[in-house]
This record gives C-alpha cells, structure tokens and sequence, in this order.
C-alpha cells in the first residue's frame, strides 16, 4: 500500500483518470454542523490520495473541485449518499456520474442484509478491514499512521468491488435499474441537505 497525502488540495498535475474511487472523514455525521477533513482518493492502482483539510472556511481546492466535478470521469463511492452531500456541502459542487457499491449490493445481494464496506472487501477483495480509527478525531492538523491508512483502505478497493458487482448486475439483469438509481443518488443527496425526509416521498401519506 502506497498512501500520498496533500494539504488543502490535491497538485496541479494529479491527471484526469476514466474512474476514481472516493470517500471522506468528517467530525460527524451532520453536513451543517460537521466539518469535512479529508477526501481520499484511488485511481484502482493501489495507492491511496488523501487531501487533507485546515479548519478554514470556506475550503479552497480547486483541482480537486475540477476533478469530482468532471462528468467525464466516474466517481465510485460506498454510501455514496453520505460524501456527495458532504462534498456538496463544504466544497459547493455535485459529483455526476456516480457509482454506489452499497448500492449495487443492495440491489444484487437480496439474501442477506449484509452490504458494508468490510463485508464487500472480505468477499470479493479478500481483506479483513479494522474499523479501529473509523471514529477517530479526524480534525487533528496531522493525521496518524493509523488514520491514514484507514483512510485509503476505504478506497483502495472500491474498483475491484465495483467490477464484481457488475458482474453480478448484468448476471441479474439489474444493470437499468441499478443505473438509474446511482444516476438520481446526487438528486437524494441534495435533499438531505433541504432536510427533506426522502424515504417519505414517494408514500402516499
């Protein structure tokens, strides 16, 4: 495992991948309340891109705002839901297109509800996760061994879940469906942040 880490933005000639895996580390789970204080990144070659935030506002990243924000370049996340809003949030742009693994699991894996991180890497990556930093204070100015680890294992094999899964989808024929639904995940994260009740939206109450 190779881990790079950036201050405040990634670097100018960081390069423009097909797909790039992504995740986050906050100071909990409220976009509004929470800080955002790292983005990691994985291109699928086994060295994991952390950028790590100053407590400033507003974040100031503009390559790596060019990058998420490219809709030429597929972003792969697990829950998804979560970082897009956060990304939103503190860095004020929508990462289209998009790929959810928690999703795809979701959709596939209907006999068992079991669709974690961890899971997905024992099965189809064959590596054992600890979760050991996964609450952590991740606003420290410098980031632990420990943490940065963390940090890119939760990225580094996201392309090989994804290919998987595809498999998977297209076995089931659910790749439409499974399509659709990572195509409206920016839309469901944007109305997290209206604090808009999505799960009640299409109930006829």
């Amino acid at each position: 495992m190779k881990i790079i880490t950036y201050k405040n933005d990634l670097p100018d000639n960081f390069g423009t991948p097909e797909s790039i895996a992504i995740d986050s580390e906050t100071m909990g789970l409220n976009p509004f309340r929470d800080r955002l204080c790292v983005v990691q990144l994985s291109t699928g070659d086994g060295v994991g891109h952390l950028v790590k935030f100053d407590n400033v506002k507003p974040l100031h990243a503009p390559n790596l705002c060019k990058l998420l924000s490219n809709e030429k370049v597929l972003k792969i996340f697990h829950f998804g839901r979560f970082d897009i809003a956060m990304i939103k949030q503190h860095l004020g742009i929508t990462c289209r297109p998009v790929y959810c693994t928690k999703i795809a699991s979701k959709l596939i894996r209907t006999y068992t509800n079991k669709h974690s991180l961890r899971e997905l890497c024992s099965l189809y990556a064959k590596v054992d996760l600890s979760k050991q930093e996964q609450t952590s204070d991740w606003g420290t100015e410098t980031l632990t061994e420990s943490q940065g680890i963390y940090a890119a294992n939760d990225v580094l094999y996201l392309h090989k879940i994804k290919k998987e899964m595809d498999l998977l989808l297209k076995r089931e024929n659910r790749q439409e469906i499974a399509q659709q639904l990572f195509n409206f995940l920016p839309t469901v994260a944007e109305l997290d942040l209206l604090r808009h009740e999505v799960g009640d939206i299409f109930a006829h109450n």
